[in-house]
């Protein structure tokens, strides 16, 4: 007779493979059931965005079988963010802050930023997203939105939602091409006010698109919020990566850990399969080669990401099974493990 014993013993001997740490010591199993040769139990991630779901499921299967008199494994996998420590604002609450930034504009910052924090909404994490772009606010555009709810009977104002996704701009509250013509104190005012007077409520990601280059946006929502960390969105281009090294200086400063690297427009698919590098070769997997940083991975030159923004309806919504989609899913959830890794090197750290 198969005991919970033997499936916990034989659960030892499998990996998570980015954490490095047995399923069992990690204390992701759970509602474990016996009948006779049938084995059940959970696994519980801690992302519902991770990237090695399959194979950690499948290395679970296979151990229980060949360790234990099982004929059958059932495995429910699921999931439950992990922190290292929530961001607790009253009744605002976000396990983990993610920065998306750029050294310079007309990188696709904000695209890449929209569709990442939709990928790991559709994934079924609780995810919002706050355009801090101060001076182009395009998300409203990308989403196809104008304005926020009509204010309800709470004291705080509701961001908008769409596909999943919390939604905060400033894009909603000025007429369309208003220039903002701000000093610092009031950008950082604008910071504190998307922070604490909208209604977040209780998220897995907060994902931040933040202005390009290194100036007061940056600064302030680092002294706002504890940014679990940050990732830096670049071209393949030369200039774009000098860029980009800048901004990874930044966060350095800032004490703001780097997730990783994304190389956009990283090339054109052509007619005949073959691959054009427009922009140059390998940049963003050069400069995290340099700063040994995460290469998070890299998105072609795809005139459909542009033109799906643009009417308001973002790729991975419009079209989830293209190849542009696949790799900003990906990338998503190489940030989520990133995520994940990070607290637990501070909650092992204490």
């Amino acid at each position: 007779m198969i005991t919970q014993e033997q499936v916990l013993n034989a659960l030892r001997h499998v990996m998570d493979p980015d954490l490095r740490r047995d399923l069992v010591s990690l204390k992701m199993i759970e509602d474990i059931e016996i009948d006779g040769g049938k084995v059940s139990f959970s696994i519980v991630l801690t992302t519902p965005s991770c990237p090695l779901k399959s194979q950690i499921e499948a290395d679970a299967r296979r151990t229980v079988l060949s360790m234990t008199e099982a004929s059958e494994v059932d495995i429910n996998m699921t999931a439950r963010v992990t922190e290292s420590k929530t961001v607790n604002l009253g009744d605002n609450c976000f396990k983990h802050v993610i920065a998306v930034g750029s050294g310079k504009g007309g990188v696709g910052k904000s695209t890449v930023a929209l569709n990442i924090a939709l990928a790991l909404s559709r994934d079924g994490a609780k995810v919002g997203l706050m355009d801090a772009d101060i001076y182009g606010p395009n998300i409203p555009r990308m989403l196809g939105l104008d304005r926020l709810p009509e204010k309800g009977e709470g004291k705080k104002i509701a961001p908008a939602e769409i596909h999943g996704l919390k939604v905060v701009s400033i894009g909603f509250l000025v007429q369309p091409g208003q220039p903002l013509i701000w000093r610092g104190p009031m950008l950082h005012s604008a910071i504190q006010q998307f922070i604490t007077d909208f209604d977040w409520g209780n998220l897995d990601y907060l994902v931040v698109d933040l202005p390009p280059g290194t100036g007061d946006v940056q600064l302030s929502l680092a002294q706002s919020l504890p940014i679990s960390g940050a990732v830096i969105v670049t071209t393949p281009q030369q200039v774009s990566v000098d860029d980009a090294s800048r901004a990874a200086n930044m966060f350095a400063k800032l004490e703001i850990p780097l997730f990783g690297i994304i190389e956009n427009m990283a090339y054109l698919e052509m007619p005949d399969g073959s691959r054009q590098y427009v922009f140059g070769e390998k940049g963003g997997e050069h400069l995290a080669s340099q700063l040994e940083a995460q290469f998070l991975g890299r998105i072609p030159l795809d005139a459909n990401i542009g033109l799906s923004g643009d009417i308001g309806n973002p790729i991975v919504v419009q079209e989830p099974l293209s190849p542009s989609s696949e790799a900003l899913v990906a990338i998503a959830r190489n940030i989520a493990a990133e995520a994940s890794k990070e607290a637990f090197r501070k909650n092992q750290a204490g």
